[in-house]
């Protein structure tokens, strides 16, 4: 653990890893789980009042492995059944060995597709890896699923006993390409959510996003050949470019029209930039591509103003034709703006307030933004004030409540004039 790192901190980080290491001696997912959520526990106990191990990987190894043999044990329902193949092993076989009696090993990616066993539904596959992978809370997924804490809850639990009934083993799966869209998926997620947080006081969320740039590294290393799995990379890395910027000294949030673009990151940007260029020229494109390329023309400008809106317009228009959806059309309709007025954008918001954004606080904030170019001040302030309403974090309903009482001000001056 690095100087000042809190316990739980250093826990999330290497909750996934011991997960993985069960996963893979015992292949009984939903003990793992909960063996290792009790090992959590009493790490947290020991640490806090102890101090952290040595090796605190091998020790909740260890720990969660015990809490598995227990587990095993006192479960009456199966025991008939279980007791015959678990009494023939030897308990010794059953914990994990000391830290450094074998090779350390990262099974995020096997763990990544269990995860994503075709048994699952997609819906179910998303969930359970920013479950197990990421240790995303059940309201943090359901936020970013838009869907109650309720349902995404019971959606876990039914796609941890169907891997039980479908007999799921942790191995990476012989037809990759099945697999890999929803995989894919989960990995942009998971980097979103560490983006921009669903909840909570901060914005930015490192933890995440770097946990997503690495398994994406990972993947793209494994998977050389998959253009769309490039363009995830590449993308991501050109949104990370950004991210010192995004916030001010206090954590405020910076859109990205003001941001200081000294601070941006020169060398990741350099790096994304590259690998879109030749993933596009390699593979056919894709979402992930087109989203890196859009990324790519921003980072590209100087300045806010040198922007080519009108190439970032073309490459949202071929974005809706590979993945329409309602987040596309929304930011396709702030490119809109930008190219073609304010009031052709608001034409499209107005259409999308009835689909599966309606009420949400980006689409809202979109809104209050087109208002504000408009000129129509009032309008735009009451938007922002409903949209810093549903926000999720609190930098962002400050941000949004400055714009608010920024457009508010404006319009009782114009007014007085």
């Amino acid at each position: 653990m690095t100087s000042g790192e809190p316990v739980g901190d250093l826990l999330r980080s290497l909750t996934p890893r011991v997960l993985g290491a069960l996963v893979r001696r015992h292949g009984d997912f939903a003990r793992c789980e909960d063996a290792v959520q009790e090992a959590l526990i009493d790490a947290a106990q020991a640490w806090s009042r102890d101090g952290v191990p040595e090796h605190p990987l091998g020790w909740l190894v260890t720990v969660a492995g015990r809490r598995y043999v227990d587990l095993v044990r006192s479960d009456a329902a199966r025991q008939r059944r279980e007791q015959a193949v678990f009494d023939a092993v030897p308990r010794d076989e059953l914990l994990a060995p000391p830290p450094d009696a074998e090779p350390a090993r990262d099974d995020l990616l096997e763990l990544l597709f269990l995860c994503c066993h075709p048994a699952l539904t997609a819906p179910a596959q998303m969930a359970l890896t920013l479950r197990a992978v990421a240790g995303l809370t059940t309201a943090e997924i359901a936020a970013a699923f838009l869907v109650p804490d309720k349902t995404m809850g019971q959606r876990i639990s039914r796609a941890k006993q169907r891997l039980l009934e479908a007999g799921a083993r942790f191995e990476l799966p012989a037809d990759r390409d099945r697999a890999l869209t929803v995989v894919l998926h989960v990995l942009y997620l998971l980097f979103n959510e560490g983006y921009s947080a669903s909840a909570g006081p901060r914005l930015h969320r490192p933890d995440l996003t770097a946990q997503a740039l690495r398994l994406t590294r990972q993947l793209h290393e494994r998977l050389p050949d998959s253009g769309e799995t490039a363009g995830l990379l590449a993308l991501m890395l050109l949104t990370e470019a950004r991210a010192a910027a995004r916030t001010g000294p206090d954590g405020e949030l910076v859109p990205l029209a003001d941001q200081d673009r000294s601070r941006w990151d020169r060398a990741l940007i350099a790096e994304g930039t590259d690998l879109v260029t030749r993933s596009l020229a390699a593979h056919p494109a894709g979402p992930y591509q087109v989203q890196a390329a859009i990324a790519a023309v921003h980072c590209e400008a100087a300045t806010a103003e040198e922007t080519d809106w009108p190439q970032v317009l073309a490459l949202y228009d071929v974005l809706e034709r590979l993945a329409p959806g309602a987040v596309t059309a929304l930011n396709r309709a702030v490119a809109l703006g930008e190219v073609h007025g304010p009031r052709a954008a608001l034409d499209v918001v107005a259409g999308l307030e009835r689909g599966a954004l309606a009420g949400h606080h980006r689409l809202l904030a979109v809104r209050g933004h087109l208002l504000e170019r408009a000129g129509d001040r009032a309008a735009a302030s009451e938007a922002f004030r409903q949209a810093a309403r549903l926000a999720g974090t609190v930098p962002e309903q400050r941000f949004l409540l400055l714009r608010a009482a920024r457009c508010a001000s404006a319009e009782d001056f114009s007014a007085t004039t």
